[in-house]
């Protein structure tokens, strides 16, 4: 049998799963316990025992100063900015997607604009928000809105523009209004698209807000990280980089969970 036809069953399929992040540990313990034999006193790769300590220390002591358990405090605030900055996002896209793919005019005078915008770097701009709108909230969720929004709107007019003419057609032949279409045939059929466009869209997003935490915040988890950077403490950034990719992760099962779950026939993935 070709290698192209052979199919792993479930046992299967669930080490091979397994056996990249198993390589990946046991590499990195390797190299934490060769550093710390030439060096004890080694802080670049702690060990994982360090690792697993200092997480249960984040996750469940208060702080000394506030008694506040920082990192539940962290999470919850960075998960509000990439909420808002994301819903944000995903609102004016799907909106504005929906105009370039369905109206000619909206096409004509909005298309090229988006495509200009999607080709400037969000950074870049980030110093002209910290200016325009101060150092608070509003321009760390503005940022990750600016980053994301010009992908969804050029791929909800796409997928819009995707739908068959025959259907506009025939909504146009039972009397249907510009904004019944809009509504009874096109956002059923691009919602799908959107949220899977969302899940592309949330390693971007991440990115955004870390970056805009690291510059300008009091909390936060690329605040967190980029404070104790300094100290060297990679036991604490990498415990917090963990708990970044499990979040992410946690975040793309559902967005998956909600495809399945509310649009069956679309979801392939």
């Amino acid at each position: 049998m070709r290698l192209i036809n052979r199919r792993p069953g479930p046992p299967a399929v669930a080490a091979l799963a397994a056996l990249p992040f198993v390589a990946v540990a046991l590499i990195y313990a390797s190299a934490s316990a060769a550093r710390r034999a030439e060096n004890p006193q080694d802080r670049l790769l702690p060990a994982p025992a360090q690792i697993l300590d200092t997480a249960g220390r984040l996750l469940f002591e208060p702080d000394r100063r506030t008694g506040d358990i920082l990192f539940w405090i962290d999470t919850a605030v960075s998960l509000q900015r990439l909420g808002l900055g994301v819903g944000i996002a995903a609102l004016t896209g799907l909106v504005i997607g929906l105009a370039i793919g369905l109206l000619p005019l909206a096409r004509a005078g909005l298309a090229s604009f988006v495509e200009v915008l999607s080709l400037i770097p969000p950074l870049a701009v980030l110093p002209i928000l910290f200016l325009l709108l101060g150092l608070g909230e509003t321009a760390k969720v503005a940022l990750i809105a600016i980053g994301i929004t010009p992908f969804l709107i050029r791929d909800m007019a796409g997928r819009t523009a995707e739908i068959p003419p025959e259907q506009i057609v025939k909504a146009q032949t039972l009397g249907a209004s510009s904004l019944a279409i809009a509504l009874r045939v096109a956002l059923p059929q691009v919602m799908p698209r959107l949220i899977q466009s969302v899940r592309l869209a949330l390693g971007p997003a991440w990115l955004f807000l870390i970056a805009a935490e690291a510059i300008a915040s009091e909390a936060g988890l690329g605040y967190r990280i980029f404070l104790v950077r300094r100290f060297l403490a990679m036991d604490v950034i990498l415990v917090y980089v963990a708990w970044i990719t499990l979040l992410a992760f946690l975040i793309d099962r559902l967005l998956r969970y909600a495809s399945r779950r509310f649009f069956p026939w679309a979801e392939t993935a």
